[in-house]
């Protein structure tokens, strides 16, 4: 990499944490460590909310999602802004009111303190996870660029969010994210453009979309019922809101976000704009996908996007011949589909038919090859991944960006990546302190007790993060890992809700069954218990449903067994004296 690229990014870094360690450097107040002081206004809110959520995931697996399955998983937020109306007129008035820390503070005053360490520690299972995910996919890409030890790199970027994070707590993260979301966005920009004058030559914007859109990849709604299908319209409008519904409204990395809002209106105006922003943010990251996608139509891909794998396959390639063979055939495949892609453009519209089918035929054929090259990095390179799939975009950042442009798209991966891991060790740690071990003692204490939780958190995360291999896809991670327990969390807030009478024992007993059962069957599913197979292929699972109908399912579970359990055995205590939570 030019040391140009090298300046921009380390400088970026540098500047980001130096920032938001010098701004903070005082904080000793258990509001201004855990909620901001409330300074934020709605803007702010929006920025902040948006950066916990846009991690490096966003920006390594969205468009390589986009480049391989088109624009169909933007559909997994379409419930998205009707959640923003739920949690802004439901759960910010009661949050504020009680003037809770954390999500799990109000469940423990609405039910008691099972309920509350129950949904905690929930929390803490689920985000601990998933925070390892999100220092992984940002050292995928420094040791891709450095060729340092993944295990190191994760380090490195575990220590710089840990050291700001640290030092100012909440307040700390909600000012770097200013300052992190301006290089996202003037990152996705300027990618976007460079991507359309590389392509001007050959084809406009409005080609572009319709040789993308011939090839299938601008295939955005989906209306079909199938519950195997993972991104439709109704398991967005449906699982994806109960799915957001939990995110924005239970995770304490997200309700951190908008605790610290100035008002209740203002967190509400924050959420609600970035129910308007996100669908098409998302959106524009997914198209970028497609573009690269187009762009290699007309430029040699690589067989195989993990760089590292491939060298290693070079350095030995007399003891690796059949790969060899491979790729001299996907080499010689590139050029047909190029040929082909370059005929379509000049073709008339009877004629782009037969092109698209010749066209598809190539892909195919590429997509078959490169399956055959991985199966040849596995055989001969059994410690390496072959699943490389979250490269995809960051091998066009490095093949094909100018000097200095390399170095601001990684810094926007390395903010993404920063932004939304500060967010969770500093709701990990605030959960930790205000509702597992409830430490008490002067507000200075509670600091300090909230510091040395959010190192803990961090060296744990890193822990996680050095066990992860490459997933099929780094964002679905995140997805599933959230469905398998949110939509449990979910059901015990509405019922806190929205059900006056049940009462703790009934929500926790609730609670404890459905997390069991959507446990088991994703175990079921997943193993293929039930499966009929042939080979490695499921001919039929009868139990398979998408990932996301969990957020309906347990959360509905959850609802029933509450009010069935309050009613059959509990209903003695449901006469007992409510708290107020209008």
């Amino acid at each position: 990499m030019h040391p140009f690229d090298w300046t921009i990014l380390l400088g970026t870094l540098t500047f980001i944490v130096g920032y938001g360690v010098w701004r903070t450097r005082s904080t000793n107040t258990v509001n201004r460590y855990l909620r901001g002081d409330n300074e934020d206004r709605w803007w702010a809110v929006t920025l902040s909310v948006m950066a916990t959520q846009a991690s490096a995931i966003t920006f390594l697996s969205t468009p390589g999602q986009g480049f391989l399955d088109g624009m169909g998983f933007v559909q997994f937020y379409f419930g998205l802004p009707l959640a923003m109306v739920v949690i802004g007129w439901v759960f910010i008035p009661l949050f504020y009111k009680w003037n809770v820390y954390t999500a799990y503070e109000f469940i423990g005053k609405r039910f008691d303190h099972r309920a509350r360490l129950l949904t905690a520690i929930l929390f803490l299972i689920q985000r601990g996870l998933s925070t390892g995910i999100t220092i992984y996919a940002p050292s995928i890409v420094l040791s891709k660029v450095l060729h340092w030890p993944l295990g190191w790199t994760c380090v490195f970027i575990g220590a710089l969010v840990i050291l700001y994070t640290t030092t100012g707590g909440a307040k700390a993260v909600g000012i770097t994210h200013k300052q992190q979301m301006a290089v996202m966005f003037t990152g996705l920009f300027v990618a976007f453009g460079l991507i359309l004058y590389y392509l001007k030559d050959t084809l406009d914007f409005g080609e572009s979309l319709s040789l993308a859109g011939a090839l299938g990849k601008m295939n955005i709604i989906d209306t079909s019922w199938d519950p195997k299908a993972k991104y439709t319209l109704w398991s967005g409008l449906i699982g994806g809101f109960f799915l957001q519904l939990s995110y924005f409204g239970t995770d304490q990395s997200q309700v951190q976000r908008y605790l610290g809002g100035q008002t209740p209106q203002q967190a509400r105006s924050g959420l609600l704009m970035n129910g308007l922003v996100k669908i098409p943010m998302q959106f524009f990251i997914l198209l970028i996908g497609v573009m690269v996608f187009v762009f290699y139509l007309f430029h040699p891909a690589p067989v195989h996007w993990n760089e590292a794998n491939v060298g290693d396959m070079q350095a030995t390639a007399s003891a690796h011949p059949k790969a060899e063979g491979i790729a001299a055939m996907h080499a010689q495949n590139a050029i047909r589909i190029e040929e082909h892609a370059r005929t379509w453009v000049s073709a008339n519209d009877a004629e782009r038919a037969r092109m698209t089918e010749e066209l598809s035929s190539d892909l195919d054929r590429d997509k078959s090859l490169r399956a055959e090259y991985a199966e040849q990095v596995k055989a001969q390179l059994p410690d390496a991944e072959t699943n490389d799939k979250d490269y995809i975009f960051i091998s066009f950042i490095m093949d094909n960006m100018p000097v200095g442009i390399i170095g601001l798209l990684l810094a926007m991966i390395f903010c993404a990546g920063m932004g939304s891991t500060s967010s969770q060790l500093s709701a990990l740690a605030t959960t930790a302190v205000v509702d597992i071990f409830r430490a008490g003692g002067t507000g200075e204490q509670q600091v300090v007790a909230t510091k040395w939780a959010t190192v803990a958190f961090g060296v744990l995360a890193l822990c996680f993060a050095a066990v992860f291999s490459l997933f099929e896809n780094l964002i679905q991670a995140v997805n599933i890992l959230g469905s398998l327990f949110y939509g449990t969390i979910l059901g015990i807030f509405l019922v806190a809700f929205f059900i006056k009478r049940v009462q703790g024992m009934a929500v926790f007993v609730a609670g404890l069954v459905a997390q069991s059962l959507i446990l088991i069957h994703y175990a079921l599913d997943y193993y293929n218990v039930f499966a009929t197979m042939d080979g490695d292929v499921v001919v039929n699972d009868p139990i398979e449903i998408a990932f996301l109908w969990y957020n309906l399912i347990a959360p509905a579970i959850v609802f029933a067994l509450a009010v069935g359990l309050q009613l059959l055995f509990f209903r003695d205590k449901s006469t007992e004296e409510q708290p107020d939570i209008r």
